[in-house]
């Protein structure tokens, strides 16, 4: 690739970067002008299900999660249209349609978008909350568009025009307001090609990750099964692991930074990592610890300073003779589940019995899953790295 080269600064209808021998500027298109659009029905999830051979529909919600930029229905699956509930008026999808998700509390989210890139012979109408577009014109390759729509010349169009407080929503209007560059279609399938194999990268990745995930959970279920068949000795939790309140260390603003060299603020639950405060004092600055969460009884292993969100998490440390990997690790093999919104730890958790093995035993499988979990991070950050080049990208490669 190379940068734009531009000697005589004029302002020039071409994108920062450009796949080499492409020069001439792109035609910039109003993107009403671009597509034509169509209406679309209001399914709700109630009406829709899996597997059937009915036709298929696709709610918005897709669109924010769930659904790759360029949908292939050979591989991504949709849902049918529930018998009783097919709508009278419908425009079926084309392959090279798109379709945009007119609303979210998040102006990043609005217009978010999907290109319908093979069909697979199956029918698609779209439905609630969805912008059905299609390139009437055939100024664009299929496989183009979904790019195109999703680069950060559109989105920075579409932040500014985006209407609402708490929930932003954009309407075919808006589009007259909005403009893509359009280059040659020899340019376009160039373009189209190198995104779509880093999203091919992704899914990948993510299979990787998932397929790891499972060999992690499989390993220590059998593990941790196998105990009973070996030399152990009988504990309630509160006999092996102390516990603190977290009083000393809750933040104390709630407005965090992004900035990654200050400290942490924790949670248990899947979010982990909340942000990040710049505070200097009460910071968990012990060591290794887990903090577990007493109402919905998640949990993660830490092993750096840190702050928390609120007084909800109970911080855990191993008293002498015990691994506290190992018992991470086996409060995991638990699958602790909440009933009910109460705290738990001291009135179920602490009083649970398990099997302690010896401490070279315990070393041995806190060290095997660990090294699953270095190899998890691992492939987490290259997915990042991938998902961060798709994105540098978007925002050079478009206008």
């Amino acid at each position: 690739m190379i940068m734009t080269d531009n000697n005589e600064n004029k302002v020039l209808n071409v994108p920062h970067l450009r796949f080499p021998k492409f020069s001439g500027e792109w035609e910039i298109c109003k993107v009403s002008e671009l597509l034509d659009f169509y209406s679309t029905n209001s399914l709700s999830w109630e009406q829709l299900e899996y597997g059937e051979k009915a036709m298929m529909n696709l709610h918005y919600g897709l669109i924010h999660v769930g659904l790759p930029t360029m949908v292939d229905l050979r591989r991504d699956k949709l849902p049918n249209v529930k018998e009783g509930n097919m709508p009278k008026n419908f425009e079926l999808c084309k392959e090279g349609d798109v379709a945009f998700a007119d609303a979210s509390e998040d102006t990043n989210e609005v217009a978010k978008v999907i290109e319908l890139f093979n069909l697979d012979n199956k029918d698609i109408v779209c439905g609630l909350h969805t912008i059905h577009g299609r390139d009437n014109k055939n100024k664009t390759i299929v496989g183009f568009k979904g790019y195109a729509f999703s680069s950060s010349a559109f989105h920075n169009q579409i932040r500014r025009i985006a209407q609402g407080t708490k929930i932003y929503s954009i309407s075919t209007k808006n589009f007259s307001e909005c403009y893509v560059g359009i280059p040659s279609k020899a340019e376009q399938t160039k373009i189209a090609t190198l995104l779509r194999l880093i999203d091919e990268r992704i899914a990948t990745q993510n299979k990787i990750i998932e397929d790891l995930k499972k060999l992690k959970s499989a390993i220590r279920k059998k593990m941790f099964s196998l105990l009973k068949d070996e030399y152990t000795e009988s504990f309630e939790i509160n006999q092996l692991l102390d516990y603190e309140q977290p009083t000393a260390y809750i933040v104390a603003n709630d407005e965090y930074s992004t900035d990654t060299s200050l400290t942490p603020v924790l949670t248990a639950n899947k979010g982990f990592i909340l942000g990040y405060t710049d505070e200097k004092f009460g910071i968990y600055q012990k060591g290794e610890c887990i903090i577990f969460d007493d109402f919905t009884m998640d949990a993660k292993y830490v092993s750096f300073p840190f702050k928390v969100k609120s007084s909800a998490i109970k911080i855990l440390t191993a008293k002498p003779n015990v691994n506290l990997r190992f018992m991470f690790e086996y409060l995991s093999y638990w699958e602790l589940k909440s009933e009910g919104h109460k705290r738990h730890y001291i009135s179920e958790i602490a009083s649970l019995v398990i099997e302690l093995p010896s401490k070279e035993r315990q070393s041995i499988i806190a060290s095997l899953m660990t090294s699953l979990n270095s190899k998890l991070d691992i492939e987490a950050k290259t997915k990042i790295r991938y998902e961060e080049q798709k994105r540098y990208l978007l925002s050079q490669m478009f206008i």
